[in-house]
């Protein structure tokens, strides 16, 4: 049992008996006995009353002062925990000869505390019958919440759009095995939905609802090709084929197939996967919602996929060629091009050309060079050899998506539209308002024109503080500390520039077998 303690109304005056804890029970706590003391209106010095306490072994009692008063009865103290879901209590014996609490005016001061949810009767009894004072007694619980979970998507084929391709012991890079199609059968399972499950609400002790987490929500997006069970939970394949997740949309579709692209196919748009057998020659193009597989030689023609991109021969650009893909882009070579992909980029030479990856750029293999081409990744590029011993212009940047490099030459451009054209509105405006100041009769047609010409310069004006709060968010992150990294496994020749964030170098000279990267708000090098 906790040591308690009570007090005696005398005609003398008050005193205070202290019971010690029996074996196993907490000592009496003195800021207790004071707050106690506080609510009923005694005075007291505490540093006396707890050095008097000290000097009791078992059980005493203290003179606090010669007042009379009337009897306490038995108290209860009633504590809502943080999350209103508990009520706890502690009990205090009345004075000696006071009333003691019965079950009624115990309901009553938890009620009275706004506790009216839960409460727990058998305790209350229970103490009654084997009443210990100072002691945390919960006679009130509320319904625990029960929280729900998320609606998840299990896919039965492979979504990792990573598949890369092998280095060979001899050093070349095999762009054939990448086992990166997912063949399925007619009739196949493709995904299955487990549905969220909302929960159930709490009550709290004060009888108020808890609401349990939000959870989220999912449906099984779809293109052609797929069918959905009655209750829209299970998708299956409608052909034989192969099937991607591009975007969170599942996509099913059969392969079109041609030898070459050129004058016997015209320009090829499909809603699906394409693979061409021999060459995309130049200036024809070849777009598509799935990947693109090129067994040959793309040349001076534009590609363009949601998916990946596979060009078995390389790209030869003659300055005309542009290869987009949403994923990857694979090819063996790349020359005067231009190259984007939402994924990473792998080839095994890069010159003359402008080649952005949202992910990565890798150029090994037997040769491994980037030379006289502008090259940027948002995380790492990695290169044999970086830059010409000639003297090619070469700059490889970092850290920045360049689809968000893209969103900021719109955003500075929109900015200075607006900036232009409110430089020609405002003007008017002010000498529209001037003439109302100075009681000008303004003709009907005016004045509907200068007011069309305000709501355009309103909006102008909500425009440009749209657009640089976002080009400044966007400064923002570009100012942060950067992961990103150059990765030279052979030599890096002076003159090349690189650019990270806001950061550039220019190499100085000559290096080999190192790594660039930010730091500290400056871009440094180290060893391999």
């Amino acid at each position: 049992m906790n040591a308690y303690f009570q007090l005696e109304m005398t005609p003398q005056g008050t005193v205070l008996h202290i019971f010690k804890q029996t074996y196993g029970g907490n000592s009496l706590n003195v800021n207790e006995l004071a707050e106690y003391l506080n609510k009923k209106g005694i005075k007291f010095d505490l540093a006396d009353l707890n050095k008097k306490i000290m000097q009791i072994s078992d059980k005493g009692s203290i003179v606090l002062d010669d007042v009379k008063r009337y009897p306490e009865r038995e108290m209860v103290v009633v504590n809502i925990s943080a999350d209103k879901m508990q009520a706890v209590c502690r009990f205090y014996p009345p004075s000696v000869g006071g009333n003691l609490l019965s079950r009624e005016d115990i309901v009553n001061d938890l009620k009275s505390a706004k506790v009216i949810y839960g409460i727990d009767v058998d305790t209350i009894n229970a103490f009654i019958e084997n009443r210990e004072y100072c002691t945390d007694l919960v006679l009130a619980k509320g319904k625990e919440v029960r929280h729900g979970t998320d609606a998840s998507i299990e896919y039965f084929f492979n979504t990792d759009l990573r598949a890369k391709p092998t280095l060979k012991e001899d050093g070349s890079v095999d762009f054939f095995n990448l086992n990166a199609v997912n063949h399925i059968k007619k009739g196949d399972l493709l995904a299955k939905l487990t549905r969220e499950d909302p929960g159930e609400k709490g009550i709290d002790v004060m009888n108020n609802f808890v609401k349990p987490r939000d959870v989220k929500k999912l449906m099984l997006k779809y293109g052609r090709h797929v069918l959905l069970n009655e209750d829209n939970t299970m998708a299956y394949s409608e052909v034989s084929g192969h099937v991607m997740l591009v975007e969170g949309k599942i996509f099913v579709s059969d392969v079109f197939q041609v030898e070459n692209v050129d004058a016997s196919t015209g320009d090829i748009i499909y809603d699906g996967s394409v693979k061409i057998n021999g060459n995309v020659n130049s200036n024809f193009s070849v777009s598509a919602t799935g990947n693109i597989e090129i067994a040959g030689v793309v040349e001076g023609a534009k590609v363009h996929a949601d998916g990946n991109i596979t060009i078995a021969r390389g790209i030869n650009g003659m300055g005309k060629s542009d290869i987009s893909a949403g994923g990857n882009i694979i090819s063996k070579y790349v020359e005067n091009a231009r190259l984007s992909a939402g994924g990473y980029i792998q080839t095994e030479t890069i010159m003359h050309s402008t080649v952005s990856a949202k992910n990565e750029v890798i150029v090994d293999g037997k040769k491994g060079n980037i030379s006289g081409s502008f090259v940027s990744a948002r995380d790492t590029i990695t290169v044999n050899n970086l830059g010409s011993a000639m003297g090619s212009d070469t700059v490889v940047q970092l850290g920045i998506d360049p689809q968000m490099k893209e969103r900021m030459d719109f955003l500075n451009k929109e900015i200075e539209n607006a900036n232009k054209n409110l430089a020609q509105i405002l003007p008017v405006l002010d000498a529209f308002k001037q003439k109302l100041a100075k009681g000008v009769k303004i003709p009907p047609e005016t004045v509907k024109n200068i007011k069309d010409m305000s709501e355009v310069a309103s909006k102008l004006m909500t425009s440009r503080e749209e657009y640089t709060d976002e080009l400044d968010e966007i400064k923002d992150t570009l100012m942060t500390e950067s992961k990103s990294q150059v990765i030279v496994k052979n030599v890096i020749y002076a003159g090349t520039r690189i650019c990270i964030n806001d950061l550039q170098m220019t190499v100085k000279s000559d290096c080999r077998f190192c790594k660039f990267f930010k730091d500290k708000g400056d871009i440094r090098m180290s060893s391999l």
